[in-house]
């Protein structure tokens, strides 16, 4: 694997039949694999019949340094999620972080988070949420600790297992009702990066925000997504992963697959559930089925695309 700085979303967001068929793929039980250098999912139970030859996880949304009734500890539940990638069969190769790692950008949140993560004993790759920018020089105390090998703001890409793995930073200059930008210096540099890539090549593009529109009435969306998009239109298997909203919403568009991912510290309701987004209550007991990890493997199958998120609990 290498780690350095190589070289659409649909419109008004999700009506009632697009958001019940982005629940319906959160109960599926099957697991990204890949075999020939393209991505594809097999049943959970016949995936793990056999050793995987790649996997990565994904966790998001940590904001360590919230104590509020929605969740009074999130270090604890942080470490729960870290506890049940070491407890797989087989140890993912890395880990993606998709943002929100603290919740006021303090020192000691970026600390005390790291001290978590770095239990899980696998290489981690992280792009910034909005929670993770809002110090005094707006990301300075994120980059510092997790920039290494980025560019700008924190974006990046490597390659891993023939994939070609890109970090985009959506979060630095949030456009009106809240929703991510990318900004035209980070776009560029997206042009460079996948210039010289062939179009069989694999993408996995991971960003805190959703570069699909899910509500943007709350921000749940980017608005220069569509630019980004069209430049890795000629790849044949993109596929996005993002946090932020703290719920599981898929969505398949061409040769598209976005999903994103749970929060270890605590859920938001469905879009428009609520007079506005921000952590949820949920009754005594409830709060770890609502919160999670990802584990993506790659293999090769003939079944469609899917992720498997498990629970911290149940």
């Amino acid at each position: 694997m290498r780690d350095g700085n190589r070289g659409t979303a649909g419109e008004g967001g999700v009506d009632r039949r697009g958001f019940l068929e982005c629940m319906r793929w959160a109960g599926a039980g099957l697991i990204w694999t890949a075999g020939g250098g393209l991505p594809r999912a097999a049943l959970l139970g016949s995936a793990l019949a056999e050793p995987a030859p790649f996997s990565f996880a994904q966790i998001s949304d940590s904001h360590i340094g919230f104590s509020k009734p929605a969740n009074p500890d999130a270090r604890a539940t942080l470490v729960e999620a870290i506890d049940r990638i070491r407890a797989l069969p087989q140890a993912p190769d890395f880990m993606i972080h998709t943002g929100d790692v603290t919740h006021l950008s303090k020192a000691q949140e970026f600390d005390d988070a790291e001290q978590i993560i770095k239990r899980a004993g696998i290489p981690v790759f992280y792009v910034p949420g909005e929670h993770d920018v809002i110090d005094e020089d707006r990301g300075k105390l994120f980059l510092a600790r997790h920039g290494e090998g980025s560019q700008g703001a924190g974006w990046r890409s490597f390659d891993a297992r023939g994939l070609h793995f890109i970090g985009l930073v959506n979060v630095v200059d949030l456009q009106g009702g809240g929703l991510g930008a990318l900004g035209q210096e980070q776009l560029d540099w997206l042009a460079r990066d996948v210039a010289g890539l062939s179009a069989s090549t694999p993408i996995v593009v991971f960003a805190h925000i959703p570069l699909w529109l899910i509500y943007p009435d709350w921000g749940w969306g980017t608005a220069d997504a569509a630019q980004a998009l069209a430049l890795l239109a000629r790849f044949g298997s993109v596929t996005v992963l993002n946090g932020h909203i703290h719920q599981i919403m898929q969505k398949v568009e061409g040769k598209v697959a976005f999903h994103t991912a749970r929060s270890t510290a605590f859920p938001q309701p469905a879009p428009g559930a609520a007079p506005s987004p921000g952590p949820m209550l949920v009754p005594a007991g409830e709060l770890r089925k609502s919160l999670g990890v990802a584990s993506v493997t790659f293999r090769r199958s003939d079944e469609a695309l899917a992720i498997v998120d498990t629970p911290l609990e149940g």
